[in-house]
C-alpha cells in the first residue's frame, strides 16, 4: 500500500510528530511512503532520513494555490499512490480542489485532531462531507462531538489516538539534572508543565492554583516549558501575585526527554486538549498527572488510576490535588504504575500505527 501523507504545517507539535510516526512504523511492515509537506520545518527534515519515503516540498501560500493542486495530481501519478492520508484543515482544501480540477479519484483518510466546529460556512461543511473523502479518523472522541453535527454519514467517523515513543522516552529516573542546572536545593520539588503559551492551555489556572500550593510547601518550584503569545502576560500574572520565586520559564527545549522525568507532578491544566500527547510522554517519564477533566483528556487518563482529574478553571481543586500527590507517595507510586502499563496497552507507536493501518486497509478494501 502506498500511502501520500500531506501536510500544509510549518510548525513542529503533536501531530507532526505522529506522522514521523505513522511513516516509520508503516515502512517498517513493507508500505511505501511519500510526504507532501513545506520546506524548512522539522517534519521535512525527518522525513528525508527515512530511506522508505519520498519526500516532496513546496512552500504555502494559500489554498488556492495551482501549484500545490498540480503537485499533488503529479505524485499520485508518479508514485502510484493507493490512498491520501491528510494531515490538516488547509491541505484537506487543497485535495478535494485537486480532485475536482483534475478528476483524479484516489481516496482520501482525513486525520482530524482539532476540536473545532466546521460547520459555520456551507463550504467548509461541504468539504468534509465530499465523497471523495472516505473516512474521517478523529484522535479521540471529544474531536468526534464536536465535528458530527457536521457530517451526514457518521459512519465515515472512526477514533484513533495519539502516541509516544518509548524509545525516545526511556529514561525513567531522577539525576538532579534540572536541580543542577538551576542551582536549586536537593530538596526542592518540581512541578512542571509544557505547553505553548496560548489561551486553551489556561496557564492562568495554574498560576492561581501555585499561589495556593506555596501557602503549604515552600519548598517547590514551577518549571514552565514552552513558548506563546501569552508568555509575558503570564509572567506578568506570576509578578503582580509575587510569585517569581516560585516559577522559572525555560521557555522552548528540545532536551524534554531528559528533563521529564525531574518532575515531581505533572500540572496540565489545558481545557480543550484534542487528546493530551503530552501526558502520555508524562507516563512514559514516570511522573504523575493531574489534568484537566475536559476535551479528549478522560480517554487518556482513568480518573484515581492512572492520574488525577479537575474540572476546568477550578485552581482549588487544581491546587489540592497536587499538594495531595505531593504528600502521598503511595498514591504517586500507584498512579506512575497504572500509567505506564495503560501506555504499554494503548498508546505506544507500533499499537496507533497499526490502528491506522487497519483504518486505511479498511478504505481500500471497500
Amino acid at each position: 500500500m502506498r500511502v501520500l501523507h500531506i501536510t500544509a504545517s510549518n510548525v513542529w507539535r503533536g501531530h507532526e510528530q505522529q506522522i514521523v510516526y505513522y511513516i516509520n512504523e508503516f515502512s517498517k511492515q513493507d508500505n511505501p511512503q511519500v510526504l507532501l509537506c513545506v520546506p524548512d520545518t522539522k517534519l521535512f527534515e525527518i522525513a528525508k532520513t527515512n530511506k522508505n519515503c519520498s519526500v516532496y516540498s513546496l512552500p504555502f501560500k494559500s489554498v488556492y494555490s495551482i501549484k500545490w493542486l498540480k503537485l499533488i495530481y503529479t505524485i499520485i501519478k508518479k508514485e502510484n499512490i493507493d490512498i491520501i492520508l491528510i494531515h490538516n484543515s488547509k491541505a484537506q482544501t487543497m485535495c478535494v480542489l485537486s480532485s475536482l480540477l483534475f478528476g483524479w479519484k484516489t481516496p482520501m483518510v482525513y486525520f482530524r485532531t482539532l476540536i473545532k466546529k466546521v460547520d459555520t460556512s456551507y463550504f467548509r461543511k461541504w468539504k468534509y462531507n465530499y465523497k471523495g473523502i472516505k473516512k474521517i479518523v478523529c484522535v479521540s472522541q471529544a474531536v468526534i462531538d464536536k465535528l458530527q453535527s457536521a457530517i451526514n454519514d457518521k459512519n465515515r467517523l472512526s477514533i484513533v489516538g495519539s502516541a509516544t515513543d518509548l524509545e525516545e522516552f526511556h529514561k525513567k529516573e531522577k539525576t538532579g539534572i534540572l536541580h543542577r542546572e538551576l542551582n536549586l536545593p536537593e530538596d526542592t520539588l518540581l512541578i512542571g508543565n509544557i505547553a505553548a503559551f496560548v489561551p486553551f492551555k489556561d496557564h492562568k489556572t495554574l498560576v492561581n492554583a501555585a499561589e495556593l500550593i506555596v501557602k503549604e510547601i515552600t519548598n517547590v518550584r514551577f518549571i514552565l516549558i514552552g513558548i506563546g503569545e501569552l508568555e509575558n502576560e503570564i509572567k506578568a500574572m506570576v509578578t503582580k501575585k509575587n510569585l517569581d520565586p516560585y516559577f522559572i520559564f525555560l521557555g522552548f527545549r528540545n532536551d524534554v526527554p531528559n528533563i521529564f522525568p525531574e518532575f515531581d507532578v505533572f500540572l496540565f491544566p489545558s481545557k480543550l486538549e484534542p487528546t493530551g500527547g503530552v501526558l502520555l510522554e508524562a507516563y512514559a517519564s514516570h511522573v504523575p498527572v493531574v489534568a484537566c477533566r475536559a476535551g479528549g483528556v478522560p480517554e487518556v487518563i482513568v480518573e484515581n488510576e492512572t492520574g488525577l482529574l479537575c474540572e476546568p478553571e477550578n485552581f482549588n481543586e487544581f491546587s489540592m490535588k497536587t499538594l495531595q500527590l505531593l504528600k502521598d507517595k503511595t498514591l504517586r507510586d500507584k498512579l506512575v504504575t497504572n500509567g505506564y502499563q495503560h501506555l504499554l496497552q494503548n498508546f505506544t507507536k507500533e499499537i496507533i500505527a497499526n490502528a491506522m493501518l487497519h483504518e486505511l486497509e479498511e478504505v481500500l478494501n471497500n
